[in-house]
């Protein structure tokens, strides 16, 4: 249906721009129960909300007048959570509003402040900005709402997310109590009720999403790969798609960093998104997708709301999304506006359950494929080749004479060959990827345990590395690496290696025997084949640990002989006890000692120096007197002398006086002649 009448300067900027038919939220805010209301709107992303209230505005703000007035006090306020909405927001309204001749300002952290009060200081129509740069010029005095007719508070939901409720409050404080309060989310949450039922009079509640069918212009894939294996399928996948634009999510910025820096050496032409960037960078990475110099994005969640990109037709979840929000959000980026998109979900073997769990939240049926293979990569590359539309363009005389001279000197099949060279080389190499297997999509979805909500999807057991749970069958196939006991091997970084090397977890490898130059382990034979696919034939991390088939360990050949190392024992196995490992001769019967004999009988049957236990066989020396009182104090000592004993003579209190030799007295510090 064609779009309802509006403005007739907004309807020769939508004729300009190519806009036939309004979509579902468009024409919802235009009908006539809508006009001049409080509006409470929850919709698909990408069905267009910016037009939307961009539409429901310009009955509010132009009125019957053909033009916007001179600019002076702003008119209305859109409030966005991030800094790229906001800047996206003030384009779209831009060309809506440019035959009314109205004045659009940003207000965006990371912008120079002071062009910003010039801007507002020679006056605008409409001002677009982040919640804290707003607030910041209220407090300032350079923003005025004194004249405000209407509030929009686009993506609502991920502004209270981001702990802007403070801010929020304090811009709709400040504006009149008469005005219009629009917002624009995804969902409507509990905060955004709340908030609705304190700043909005009489809102009408517009909801377009049909919450029991997901995207329909979106194609869910979720690939499963080893663990370390994550960065190799992004590039299958950015090279098997050759989207023109695509966008890779991860968590952090770190890994943002070490993702760009990988897909850079390769000879990808990305950029790089995330918070920790100044607001020019992000504008320049952004501005370099839309015009084509990069084709492929790497950024953190700070991407996944509001930003459309033209010819953005895939999605990567490099890493998986910690919820449903997130992963609608971060999907949503493709399949805009009517185009179709493809969002594909990296997805570790060992986290599979926790991705079908968070894809049956999202209520999303997601195709489970390997990922693409190097085979598959140059497959559709030559099927890319013969569509090229080089073969389309009309060729020049130059041309013509430039391939004849050509097919003078070179064969056709020379040419041909030097073409496809030249078509390779502007592509980046494709990587070999395993792929874990479809074991899952073979076990009848009966036979699996349900989700339930909650639950945790891998549950964690007790795992002993030299007593590991066996198998349904308890079949176990032996392997064995070149490194043992001399090299310190010890199962705390030799699981990782073994997990790591052969794609498998801890679930499925047995039991370890850790021998003097070599080790050996088990792993499940559901497994074995898998992993000797993987370690046997690939290197990697660790690719100096040589991993091979082995024998189930026996009697001889994994032991040392004991008779060529006479310098140490055999070594044990690690579930032998000590006294099984080295015999010993019996022990002799104990014998109980021979009472001490009493004191002063001859000591024949002791062995010299050992000491007596047997305290009562002594008897009391002899060669002491025994103890006797002092006596009674001796006759009476002169005063300052202390009463000695018998007719001893008394000594004197105090130290005792130096005698000092005969001769002249020195001067003190003066040092005694040396006699010649």
């Amino acid at each position: 249906m064609p779009f309802p009448a509006t403005h007739a300067s907004v309807e020769r900027a939508l004729a300009e721009r190519g806009y036939t038919e309004p979509t579902p939220v468009q024409a919802a805010v235009l009908a006539a129960d809508a006009l001049e209301r409080d509006l409470l709107v929850s919709a698909q992303t990408g069905s267009g909300k910016t037009i939307a209230f961009g539409l429901a505005l310009v009955s509010t703000l132009l009125g019957e007048a053909e033009r916007f007035a001179d600019a002076g006090e702003p008119l209305a306020l859109v409030i966005a959570p991030t800094r790229e909405l906001a800047l996206q927001v003030q384009r779209e309204l831009a060309w809506l509003y440019e035959p009314a001749g109205a004045r659009i300002v940003s207000c965006v952290g990371g912008m120079d402040v002071r062009r910003e009060a010039r801007a507002l200081n020679e006056g605008c129509h409409v001002v677009v900005g982040t919640p804290g740069r707003l607030r910041d010029h209220l407090e300032r005095g350079r923003l005025d709402t004194s004249k405000l007719r209407a509030i929009v508070l686009d993506e609502a939901d991920e502004m209270l997310d981001l702990g802007f409720r403070e801010d929020l409050e304090f811009i709709l404080d400040s504006a009149p109590a008469e005005r219009r309060t629009l917002l624009f989310s995804a969902t409507i949450a509990r905060g955004i009720a709340v908030l609705a039922q304190r700043f909005q009079r009489d809102a009408l509640r517009i909801d377009t999403v049909d919450r029991s069918q997901p995207h329909g212009d979106i194609d869910y894939k979720a690939v499963r790969v080893a663990p370390s294996e994550i960065e190799h399928a992004v590039v299958n996948v950015l090279r098997f798609f050759e989207s023109p634009g695509a966008l890779v999510f991860c968590h952090t910025r770190e890994a943002v960093r070490t993702l760009y820096g990988s897909l850079l050496e390769r000879g990808f032409a990305a950029v790089a998104l995330s918070g920790e960037m100044g607001q020019n960078e992000r504008n320049h990475a952004l501005q370099a997708l839309r015009d084509g110099r990069a084709r492929v994005c790497v950024a953190t969640d700070v991407a996944a709301r509001g930003i459309d990109l033209p010819g953005l037709d895939l999605v990567i979840h490099a890493e998986l999304p910690r919820g449903r929000d997130a992963l609608l959000h971060r999907s949503g980026r493709t399949g805009r506006a009517g185009r179709k998109g493809v969002c594909v979900l990296i997805t570790p073997f060992n986290r599979r359950r926790r991705m079908e769990l968070l894809l049956q939240q999202a209520g999303v049926a997601a195709e489970w494929i390997g990922p693409p293979s190097a085979q598959d990569v140059r497959r559709r590359d030559r099927e890319r080749l013969m569509d090229d539309p080089v073969f389309a363009e009309e060729s020049s005389d130059e041309d013509l004479a430039t391939a004849r001279l050509l097919m003078e000197r070179r064969t056709p099949e020379d040419i041909a060959a030097a073409f496809v060279r030249a078509f390779r080389s502007r592509q980046p190499e494709p990587e070999d990827v395993y792929d874990p297997g479809a074991q899952r999509e073979r076990e009848p979805r009966d036979a699996r345990r349900p989700l339930r909500t909650g639950e945790d999807p891998e549950p964690r057991v007790a795992f002993d590395p030299l007593r590991a749970p066996r198998d349904a069958g308890g079949l176990m196939v032996w392997f064995r690496m070149n490194v043992g006991r001399q090299q310190n091997a010890d199962p705390r970084w030799l699981l990782p290696v073994i997990c790591r090397r052969g794609h498998v977890t801890k679930k499925e490898i047995g039991a370890i025997r850790i021998l003097d130059r070599e080790t050996r382990f088990e792993i499940s034979q559901e497994a074995a084949e898998r992993f000797a696919q993987a370690a046997l034939v690939r290197g990697g991390k660790g690719e100096d640990i040589r991993i091979d088939r082995s024998e189930a360990p026996g009697t001889g050949a994994e032991r040392p002989n004991p008779a060529q190392r006479r310098d140490r024992p055999p070594p044990r196995r690690r579930d032998e006890s000590p006294e099984a490992a080295v015999p010993s001769a019996p022990r002799p019967p104990f014998k109980p000692r021979k009472p001490r004999p009493e004191s002063g009988a001859p000591d024949a049957g002791l062995p010299r120096g050992e000491p007596r236990k047997d305290k009562q066989a002594f008897a009391p020396r002899k060669d002491k007197p025994p103890f006797k009182p002092k006596r009674g104090p001796g006759p009476a000592a002169g005063a300052g002398e202390r009463r000695g004993e018998g007719d001893k003579p008394a000594r004197p209190f105090g130290k005792p006086e130096r005698p000092r030799a005969d001769g002249p007295k020195r001067p003190h510090g003066a040092k005694p002649r040396r006699p010649r």
